[in-house]
């Protein structure tokens, strides 16, 4: 199982909004994330708006992948996109850039 841990930034004027968004996730992008592999998956917000994202998967790359061709998460990351800083054009899923774990604890 491959842990991933991945790091954006949530505009400081859409922290509140963005809270809210995720405590009511639609159910059918929590179903396609489950169907494509993402499981234990965790967004951390600080107040400064620095957003730890992590998950675990057999695979992150067929993961990313199968949520790619679902249709439920090109219409969530469009609505998600505004609450980002610095995507370059990038929609946030494209921006997870996965963190190198130097330590673990089993």
């Amino acid at each position: 199982m491959q842990r991933v841990c991945f790091l954006l930034k949530v505009r400081q004027d859409r922290l509140a909004e963005y809270r809210e968004r995720h405590a009511a996730v639609w159910p059918e992008m929590l179903e396609a994330l489950s169907a494509t592999g993402w499981h234990n998956y965790s967004l951390f917000l600080r107040d400064d708006g620095l957003l730890v994202g992590y998950l675990e998967t057999e695979d992150f790359a067929a993961a990313q992948a199968g949520m790619e061709a679902a249709d439920v998460n090109a219409r969530w990351q469009a609505e998600m996109a505004p609450f980002f800083e610095s995507l370059d054009g990038a929609r946030p899923d494209e921006a997870m850039k996965p963190l190198t774990e130097v330590f673990h604890l089993a």
